[in-house]
């Protein structure tokens, strides 16, 4: 058969009137439409810079809204069964990077884990932090959008210890007919902050096919790895978790660092989404990018605080510090504000394991 004459009625049933041709942008795939007789135009997101990772945005906006409101007749939204608590500008910037050293072989385990974990992470999200007077190469400079890619994984991994914890502790209160002296609430409601944060997140970007794909590989391994792990020992996994947060926290203040230093300035004037707003009870003139990064990162210490708070705990013997009511008022002991938050490290914690078990007893 003569090739030509299988090939002409093609181009002909095919019309050259518009021709797509696809970009991989740091916010996802660019789409550039060329008309012969009109030029080119171009439709691309808010962060256009080039970048062959498919992590981020898909070319055009697919789901209208991640978690739209009820369409039920009568009801104008759904509240939340957990009140977040006040943040003040001055208790935010006094949250420093801190650490918790290592004192035993099981906080060895959790350390070394959350470093392969932070280097897995650095790997697939493009970041590398430059060393004092080091300047890194194009690649590896951290652009708005990387930013956001960083975050949404970040953020949809640390929202699964807490539920699988909270989610045991019950079975376990189920299984035992007994009580178990508040922790899982306070399990919960961090699982249920972190997916705040995601959520948010969610406002400002679209994932595209690969970050989906990785969330749900990271999901999968992840949940069940802690699953079991916190079925052979709960305590690893608030230290696990408590080291985790250390890390979330350096992410988020050097985030923070570079925008006050101005190489993230689409930020500069991005105003926090209005479910930020609601959630954190965002006061006026404190409700752009720079001041949501900054609650973000509150609530990453206080997650730091609390983990490594329970891991010093008796694990089925002692009762969670931040729900106790005291019969002595005067009793020192932990709160969920980030009023009592120091930057020198967790030896107060272990006065804190002492008076809630002498306040059992």
């Amino acid at each position: 058969m003569n090739t030509l004459s299988v090939r002409a009625p093609l181009r002909g049933a095919v019309r050259l009137q518009y021709l797509h041709l696809a970009v991989r942008t740091c916010s996802g795939v660019a789409v550039t439409t060329c008309n012969p007789t009109r030029g080119v135009s171009k439709r691309t997101s808010a962060f256009g810079i080039t970048s062959k990772r498919p992590i981020s945005s898909t070319p055009q906006n697919q789901i209208q809204e991640y978690f739209p409101p009820p369409k039920t007749p009568n009801v104008k939204e759904v509240e939340t069964a957990w009140v977040h608590p006040v943040y003040t500008e001055a208790q935010m910037r006094d949250i420093r990077i801190a650490h918790r050293e290592a004192s035993n072989w099981s906080d060895w385990v959790a350390l070394g884990t959350v470093r392969v974990f932070r280097w897995g992470m650095d790997t697939v999200t493009g970041y590398k932090h430059p060393k004092p007077g080091q300047e890194l190469p194009a690649k590896f400079k951290m652009t708005e959008h990387k930013w956001l890619n960083r975050f949404i994984f970040l953020e949809s991994v640390a929202g699964v210890p807490g539920m699988v914890g909270g989610m045991l502790r019950h079975l376990r209160s189920l299984r035992k007919m007994k009580r178990d002296n508040g922790w899982i609430e306070t399990l919960l409601e961090e699982a249920f902050n972190e997916r705040m944060h995601l959520l948010t997140f969610l406002k400002l970007a679209e994932p595209g096919w690969f970050m989906r794909l990785m969330v749900i590989g990271a999901q999968g391994v992840f949940f069940n790895g802690f699953f079991v792990a916190y079925l052979v020992s709960p305590r690893i996994c608030h230290r696990f978790v408590g080291y985790l947060e250390e890390e979330a926290v350096i992410t988020y203040t050097r985030a923070i660092a570079e925008l006050e230093n101005g190489k993230l300035p689409e930020w500069n004037d991005l105003d926090a989404p209005e479910i930020a707003i609601k959630y954190w009870r965002m006061p006026e003139g404190q409700r752009k990018m720079r001041d949501l990064l900054m609650y973000i990162r509150a609530d990453e210490a206080k997650h730091r605080e609390v983990n490594h708070t329970l891991a010093n705990l008796k694990q089925t013997y002692d009762p969670n510090p931040y729900q106790i009511v005291y019969t002595d008022p005067n009793v020192k002991h932990p709160t969920k504000g980030i009023d009592n938050l120091k930057p020198e490290g967790w030896d107060r914690q272990e006065i804190f394991t002492v008076e809630t078990t002498q306040a059992k007893r």
